[in-house]
C-alpha cells in the first residue's frame, strides 16, 4: 500500500523531505514522510505478505502428504500454542532490549525455519528426509515460527511508537493496518497461483525471497535502544504490564471488545457452507465472499487517510462494532449472492474502523517504556480470540444449525458493545488529545 511500484516518483519525492518539513496531522501521508517509517511498513508488507503465502502453501502442502482433514488443524495448534504461551515473555524482552537488533533476530529465526521447509521439498532431498519425516519436520518449523511470532508482535509494536511522532499515531496506524489487510489479500492469492503453476519448492523459494526483502528493511531502520533499564525481576516486571492493562479503563475495554466480537463474530469460519449449501454458489462464489470483506477492510482503511474516525473514537468505536455485527446478522440471513457480498464488504469495512481506532488507542495509552509488555497482553487477547471465536461458529452451528449461529454471533456481537456503552459512558464525548492527555 505504502510501496505502490507504479508511483515510485512519488514515493521519491516525499522521500527527500527532512523531518523539519513534515506536513502537519491533516496530511494523509504525513507518516510516510519519514523515510524510516517507510522502512518499516515495506517490512511490515514484505513479511505479512510472505507468512499469509506460508500459511496456504503450509496448509495445502500438508494436505497433499497426508490426506487427512486433521493434519491441518494441527497446523494452527503448533503456531498459536507458542505463539501465545510465550508472548509475554516476548513483551518483556522488547522493552528491555534494542528494538531494531531483535527484530533481525527474529525475521532470521523465521528465515531460517522457512529454509528448512523450503528444503525438505527438494527431490534430492527424499534420499536424505523420508516423505514420511517430512510432516513432522513441518510441524517442528511451524512451531519455530510461532515462537517468533510470540516475539514479533511486542517488537513491532514498541518499534512503531518511537518513529512517527505521537502526534501522527492515528495517521502511522491507518497506514500500518491498511499494509497488513493488503498483504494478507495478496498474499495467500500468490502463494496459490505460484503452488499451482509451479509447485511447492518454487513457492517456498518465493516466500525465502519476500522474507529476505522484509529482513533488508530492516536495515534502513535505527537503533532504538530500551527507554530504560529494567531492574525489578522478571515476574514483576510481567505483572507490572498487565496491571497496566487491567486498570486502565479504555484500554482493557478496546481489548474486551476486540476479544468478544472476534469470539462471538467468527462467522467467516462458516462461509463454506453458505457458498454449497445455502447460497449453492460453489468454490468460485467462496472466493467471492472471503474477498468481499477484505475489499471491504482495506477501501476503508484509504478512506481513512482522509476522513478520521478519530474526532470521538471511544464512540465511534463503540459505533463500528455495533456495525460489524449487525452486519454479521444480516449476511447469515441474506439468500441473495450479491447481497451477501454488500454486506460481507460492510462487515470487513466497519471491523477496519475498530481495528485503526483500537490500535491508535494502544499507541497513545502506552507508556514507551512498557510498549512491549502491553503489545504482548493484547496479543494474548488477539491471537486467541480468532481460533477460539472459529471453534464457537463451527460448535453453535452444530447446536443450533448455521443460520441461527450465525445471527447468534451478530446478536451477542451488539450486546458486548451495549454493555462496553452502559459500562464506559465517560469515555463517549472524549477526543484523541484527551486521551493522549491520559484524561481517561
Amino acid at each position: 500500500m505504502f510501496f505502490n511500484f507504479s508511483g515510485t516518483t512519488f514515493v521519491y519525492k516525499i522521500s527527500i523531505l527532512k523531518d523539519s518539513q513534515i506536513a502537519d496531522k491533516q496530511d494523509p501521508y504525513a507518516a510516510l514522510r519519514f523515510r524510516e517509517f517507510r522502512s518499516y511498513m515495506g517490512m511490515r508488507f514484505f513479511f505479512t505478505f510472505a507468512y499469509q503465502m506460508q500459511a496456504v502453501i503450509i496448509g495445502f502442502h500438508i494436505y497433499h502428504l497426508t490426506k487427512d482433514p486433521l493434519a491441518l488443524g494441527l497446523i494452527g495448534l503448533c503456531e498459536a500454542i507458542p505463539s501465545i504461551g510465550i508472548a509475554l515473555y516476548g513483551g518483556y524482552v522488547a522493552d528491555k532490549s534494542e528494538k531494531r537488533g531483535l527484530l533481525l533476530k527474529i525475521f532470521i529465526s523465521v528465515f531460517i525455519c522457512s529454509l528448512v521447509m523450503t528444503l525438505v521439498t527438494l527431490p534430492q532431498m527424499h534420499s536424505y528426509v523420508p516423505v514420511s519425516y517430512i510432516v513432522p519436520v513441518m510441524y517442528l518449523m511451524v512451531f519455530g515460527i510461532g515462537i517468533a511470532r510470540g516475539f514479533y508482535s511486542p517488537a513491532a509494536f514498541s518499534v512503531m511508537g518511537q518513529i512517527v511522532p505521537k502526534k501522527l499515531y492515528p495517521n502511522s496506524s491507518t497506514w500500518n493496518s491498511s499494509t497488513y489487510m493488503t498483504a494478507s489479500i495478496l498474499g495467500p492469492a500468490t502463494g496459490g497461483m505460484i503452488y499451482a503453476f509451479f509447485g511447492v519448492t518454487v513457492t517456498y523459494s518465493v516466500i525465502l525471497f519476500f522474507l529476505f526483502i522484509a529482513l533488508s528493511c530492516i536495515f534502513f531502520m535505527k537503533k532504538h535502544p530500551p527507554v530504560f533499564q529494567m531492574k525489578e525481576n522478571i515476574m514483576k516486571s510481567l505483572e507490572e504490564g498487565v496491571h497496566f492493562v487491567f486498570k486502565n479503563k479504555m484500554m482493557l475495554g478496546a481489548m474486551s471488545l476486540d476479544l468478544f466480537s472476534v469470539f462471538f463474530g467468527g462467522a467467516v469460519a462458516l462461509l463454506p457452507v453458505f457458498a454449497n449449501d445455502i447460497l449453492k454458489v460453489g468454490s468460485e462464489g467462496l472466493g467471492f465472499m472471503r474477498a468481499a470483506a477484505s475489499a471491504g477492510a482495506v477501501l476503508t482503511m484509504f478512506v481513512m487517510t482522509r476522513i478520521s474516525p478519530m474526532n470521538k473514537p471511544w464512540r465511534n468505536l463503540l459505533i463500528a462494532v455495533v456495525g460489524f455485527g449487525t452486519s454479521i446478522i444480516c449476511y447469515g440471513l441474506s439468500r441473495n449472492f450479491y447481497l451477501t457480498l454488500v454486506f460481507l464488504f460492510a462487515e470487513g469495512a466497519f471491523d477496519s474502523v475498530s481495528v485503526l481506532i483500537r490500535s491508535t488507542i494502544m499507541q497513545l495509552l502506552t507508556p514507551d517504556e512498557m510498549r512491549g509488555r502491553v503489545s504482548a497482553v493484547n496479543s494474548m487477547f488477539i491471537g486467541s480470540s480468532n481460533e477460539i471465536g472459529a471453534f464457537e461458529s463451527g460448535l453453535t452451528a452444530k447446536l443450533m444449525r448455521t443460520v441461527p449461529a450465525v445471527v447468534f454471533g451478530g446478536c451477542m456481537t451488539i450486546l458486548v458493545a451495549g454493555i462496553t456503552y452502559t459500562k464506559t459512558k465517560s469515555l463517549l464525548g472524549l477526543t484523541l488529545q484527551d486521551i493522549s492527555d491520559r484524561k481517561v
